[in-house]
Parts: structure tokens; C-alpha cells; sequence
């Protein structure tokens, strides 16, 4: 069967509507603009902003965010690309709900802080605006469950923005995957391994980094999202490294996750930073973070799959995502991220037996994935090496031609669940805990769709 013929079958058999043909909230076709709000304009919100405005079948309508500064830096993103000023609802933490209640806004795109999200993407919902849901782990199981009761009583469908799922070397494995190169598939792991130290601790006197404030007295994500490493202790950030490899092992789509467990080691890399870069005596010195430096997450599949999850964001080290795929006739490991020739492979049949790891450039280059064939010049520019060009491409198209998500409610329920069963197995001193079936059995059913369309 030739590629095209693949996607074709694949494709067309598996991808329903967007949303039902008689829901008063379906994208009007006739349309030449998908009319979009923001809700949440800092540092990422502003990344979308900029794709967005990019295009020709978009218009930003209006954004939200309390946060006068980061309004004004996203009005100037706005001038660059000499669009329309958006209207600016920024009075107070609530004012968005002025947003939802225009009646030319078609979807949100919510890029606000981790606690804001289930509140947000419900009331989105409830509004019949389409969302466009940002990545985090959920607070409590209950919020997950929340998503998933209020998409089935509304039917206004939500997309997960999980950019490294479009990654182009994760792709090109993608591809190999579903072409059977690595045999029947048996183990992944991936996780989020990203200094973040001076994200944060960042006292705003420079974009990314300086100064050991957060809280009141941090800038952009040091406000909020330190407070989580000090009450929190689990996998805070899962949607990176299970994303890719949901859509391998075909998760929710004829595969689920059936239970995981969860280990933390000892915290020290954020109190030694603060005293390295503010001194013994600063304040912040004394605080207790209860996050552990590092976070290891087993899950294992229906289908007897196993993969590993690495939360490692509080110590020194370079950027890697720590992917590895494994299967019966291969395996295939990143050694660091951000290009066909920094990964590892081996193919023993094709290698001889010889024990010895190629380098992956070739391979990955034969199977880049047609997406990336036929869109990489487009993608030139856009944040995170292009990725985050194909998601928001994605998010567009799959609202113009009434096509289903690749990643929906149920894909966000189960990898948001990730974060407090983490965290409860970890209290329970690794205790396995079991992952619910929000798709309740529907999973059976439901086709892959990401990556087998040629457009998006």
C-alpha cells in the first residue's frame, strides 16, 4: 500500500465532524475567518498571538488578561503584523467573561496559569466557544472528569495544544511507528528535562531569567507557577513527554492507560540556586519546596505497553526531552533534541548484529513525515522550530472543514489525570494508582487521526 493510499484509508474511515451537524455552535463554512479570542496574553498566549496574526483566514478579536504588561506587549505584536487592534478586556481576573459573551468569537485559545484552566475551559464551553486548551497537569482527578462532563453536555469540542507532538524528528518516528519499522511496539519514555530555574526565579528585569523573586514579585510565570513546586510534589508537566507517545501507542484510540506509579526524589535544586544567586540570608532561602527534583512516572497499557515519565526541571542541565522508542525489530533514542542527527538508532536485522548504535539522520530523513515535506518552508519562523506552526495549523483547519481534533477532551482528561495520580501514588510512598477510562469504553471504537492527514 503506497503512502497516499495509507493516509487515505486511514483518514477518511476514522475522522468524524468537529462538532455535531446540529449543534447551534459549528464553525459557519461560508466564513473566510476563523474569529478568535485569547484569553491569557502572557509569554506563550503571546507565541499564539504571533502565529495567529500570521494568517490570512484568522482574525483577533479580542484578547483578555489582567496583567497590563503583557497586554501592551501583545498590542505590539499586533502593530508588527499591522492586523486590527483586538479589544482589551483587562479589568481584573474575571473580565473574560466579557470575551465570552461576544457573539463574534468562534474559539479561545486559553493560555492562562494552570489553576485558571478547568474554570476557563469550562465556562468557554458553556459559552459554545471552541477552545483551544494550553498544556499543565490538572489540580484534582475530579477537574478531569469536569472536562469530559461538560464537552458531552455541550458538544463544544477542545483541542489539546501539545506542540512537541509535532516535533519534526518525533514526527518522522511517528511515521516509521505506524509503518511497522520498529516491529510491535513495547516501551517509550519521555518526560520534561528543562532547567527551569530562571523561569522560575525571575525578579522581570529581564525576559528570561535574573533574580531569585517569585510570587507577588515575580515576572511572568514566577508569579505562579513556583507556587506549585512549593505545594505540590508529583508530575507537574506530563502533556510533553506522554503527547508523542500517546499518539504512537495509539492511546485512547484502540489502547488506553490502565494505571501508573510514582516516585520523587529529595528537593534541593531550588533552595541551592536561591542561595547561589541571592544569598544564605534572602528570604526565599528558608522557603520549603516540596517538589522533588526529580519525578518518575511509570504507566503502563491496556495492550501491555510501558512507558516512563521524567519530571527534571529544578537542577542544572541542557534541554532534552529524554524520548526513546522501542519495539520488537528496533529502537530509537534522542540524545538531544533538536534535529534528525542528534538521535540514536538500531536495526539489528539491518545492522548485522552489530551492538552498535547509527546515528538516526538517515532514517529520519527517508520517513520525515509528509506533513513536514510539504509544510517545513511554511513553518520557518514559528516558535519552538516550527512546531508550533502545525499545531496552530491544525487547531485552524480542523474548525474550517468541521474535522474532528487529533488531540480532544479525552486525550487532555487522561494526560491532565497524569499530574495528581503522580501525586497521590508518591504520598502513598509509589503505590500504583489506577487511571480512569474517560472515554468510558468509547475507546474500542475511536480512530487515530494526528498525523495521517496530508493538510494538517
Amino acid at each position: 500500500m503506497n503512502r497516499r493510499n495509507f493516509l487515505q484509508n486511514t483518514t477518511i474511515a476514522g475522522v468524524g465532524a468537529l462538532i455535531l451537524p446540529n449543534s447551534l455552535y459549528a464553525f459557519d463554512k461560508n466564513s473566510k475567518q476563523v474569529r478568535i479570542g485569547m484569553i491569557a496574553v502572557g509569554l506563550r498566549g503571546q507565541v499564539h498571538l504571533d502565529e495567529l496574526l500570521k494568517r490570512n483566514d484568522v482574525e483577533v478579536i479580542a484578547m483578555a488578561d489582567p496583567d497590563e504588561r503583557m497586554i501592551k506587549r501583545a498590542q505590539k505584536i499586533v502593530d508588527k503584523h499591522n492586523k486590527k487592534q483586538p479589544v482589551v478586556y483587562s479589568n481584573g481576573d474575571y473580565d473574560y467573561r466579557q470575551l465570552l459573551e461576544r457573539k463574534d468569537i468562534d474559539a479561545v485559545i486559553i493560555s492562562s496559569p494552570w489553576e485558571w484552566h478547568l474554570t476557563q475551559g469550562v465556562e468557554a464551553m458553556k459559552a459554545g466557544k471552541i477552545v483551544g486548551m494550553e498544556v499543565c497537569g490538572a489540580m484534582t482527578l475530579d477537574e478531569c472528569w469536569k472536562y469530559v462532563e461538560i464537552y458531552e453536555e455541550t458538544k463544544v469540542p477542545l483541542m489539546m495544544l501539545e506542540n512537541v507532538c509535532y516535533r519534526r524528528d518525533l514526527m518522522a518516528v511517528f511515521n516509521m511507528v505506524k509503518k511497522g519499522k520498529f516491529g510491535e511496539l513495547i516501551h517509550a519514555t519521555g518526560g520534561y528535562q528543562h532547567d527551569l530555574r530562571n523561569v522560575l526565579f525571575n525578579d522581570g528585569v529581564q525576559p528570561y531569567g535574573g533574580g531569585v523573586e517569585f510570587g507577588d514579585k515575580g515576572f511572568s510565570e514566577a508569579k505562579w507557577r513556583t507556587n506549585h513546586y512549593v505545594n505540590r510534589n508529583g508530575e507537574l508537566y506530563p502533556t510533553h513527554g506522554i503527547g508523542p507517545v500517546a499518539a504512537m501507542f495509539d492511546i485512547n484510540r484502540g489502547n488506553r492507560i490502565t494505571h501508573l506509579t510514582a516516585m520523587a526524589s529529595k528537593a534541593r535544586g531550588l533552595n541551592k540556586y536561591i542561595i547561589d544567586n541571592g544569598g544564605k540570608d534572602h528570604p526565599n532561602a528558608q522557603v520549603q519546596f516540596k517538589q522533588g527534583d526529580i519525578v518518575t512516572t511509570t504507566l503502563k497499557c491496556e495492550n501491555g505497553e510501558t512507558i516512563v515519565l521524567t519530571h527534571d526541571t529544578s537542577l542544572q542541565r541542557p534541554y532534552n526531552l529524554g524520548f526513546k522508542v522501542q519495539g520488537t525489530e528496533g529502537i530509537w533514542q534522542e540524545f538531544s533534541s533538536g534535529g534528525f542527527d542528534r538521535g540514536l538508532i538500531y536495526f539489528e536485522k539491518e545492522m548485522n548484529h552489530s551492538h552498535q548504535w547509527a546515528n538516526s539522520k538517515d532514517y529520519l530523513t527517508e520517513f520525515d513525515h509528509p506533513l513536514w515535506k510539504k509544510n517545513a518552508a511554511k513553518a520557518e519562523g514559528a516558535g519552538h522550530g516550527g512546531m508550533d506552526y502545525f499545531m496552530i495549523n491544525a487547531f485552524v483547519e480542523s474548525i474550517k472543514q468541521n474535522i474532528e481534533f487529533p488531540f480532544d477532551i479525552y486525550d487532555l482528561a487522561t494526560w491532565y489525570a497524569i499530574t495528581p495520580l503522580s501525586e497521590k501514588s508518591i504520598t502513598e510512598n509509589g503505590q500504583v494508582q489506577e487511571m480512569p477510562d474517560f472515554t468510558k469504553g468509547k475507546y474500542n471504537s475511536r480512530k487515530a487521526i494526528f498525523g495521517l492527514n496530508e493538510d494538517f
